[in-house]
């Protein structure tokens, strides 16, 4: 079925466990520089290296899937992240295992791991069972996790992972304090062997399954936020902000 490999770009390379030789970014280009693992093996036309595309799909959500090795077995953990130009920061807590593993890239060698974020834009109803697929956007980043020490690092990244969020909620909360910050571990990745997939459009129905009577297009999907519901004990007197309400 298309199901199987669309939120991804499918390589043949297992990602967590050996790192491929990964060009640097050059913040001078418009593309990042395909490689071995960022090539799909299905349905390459899909591909985009557009940094401008892979931007909008990574600051269109706040949720990622992140891929490690841990004990010799594949680990996949959904989690927040931000981006800040070309890195992206993944939150996590002090006590978790990948955190430390990723180590600050000077006494250790960092974490190999593979980050997705995917939007499913629509569900695709062909004609036949084979050919149902998603209309969705996805971006796929290969690299090497370093955890963020530095103190100003730490509370840049605190905030673009609150503002990935909600846009413009670090200028309207307390900042985490010392206690906070000691509890709180976040690791960067940068944006150098990357990738997005794009499908869009109709179901691809064989033409000989045009004449069957069964209902086929697209069903659109879309996230949506509710109306903000208040805190018990919140002060009548403050005011919905502007950032919320344009939500």
């Amino acid at each position: 079925m298309e199901f199987a490999m669309t939120a991804a770009a499918d390589t043949d390379t297992a990602s967590t466990t050996a790192e491929a030789t990964a060009p640097q970014a050059d913040a001078g280009t418009d593309t990042y520089a395909p490689t071995d693992r960022t090539v799909p093996t299905r349905n390459r036309d899909r591909a985009s290296y557009d940094k401008a595309l892979v931007h909008a799909i990574l600051d269109g959500t706040s949720i990622c899937h992140l891929g490690f090795v841990r004990d010799g077995a594949p680990v996949v953990l959904p989690t927040l992240y931000g981006r800040v130009g070309d890195r992206l920061y993944v939150h996590g807590s002090t006590g978790s295992r990948p955190l430390r593993a990723a180590g600050d890239g000077v006494r250790t060698p960092g974490l190999p791991v593979c980050l997705t974020v995917t939007h499913v834009d629509g569900l695709v109803l062909a004609r036949s069972a084979f050919h149902h697929s998603l209309n969705y956007r996805s971006v796929v980043v290969h690299g090497t996790a370093h955890q963020v020490t530095d103190p100003e690092e730490l509370r840049t990244a605190l905030d673009a992972l609150v503002d990935q969020v909600v846009p413009g909620r670090s200028r309207d909360s307390r900042p985490a304090n010392a206690k906070e910050l000691a509890a709180t571990a976040v690791i960067r990745l940068d944006l150098d062997e990357v990738s997005a997939k794009v499908r869009t459009g109709g179901p691809n129905d064989d033409a000989e399954d045009l004449g069957l009577p069964h209902w086929t297009g697209v069903i659109p999907v879309r996230t949506v936020h509710g109306t903000p519901v208040p805190a018990d004990g919140l002060d009548p007197a403050v005011a919905l902000p502007d950032y919320l309400a344009a939500l």
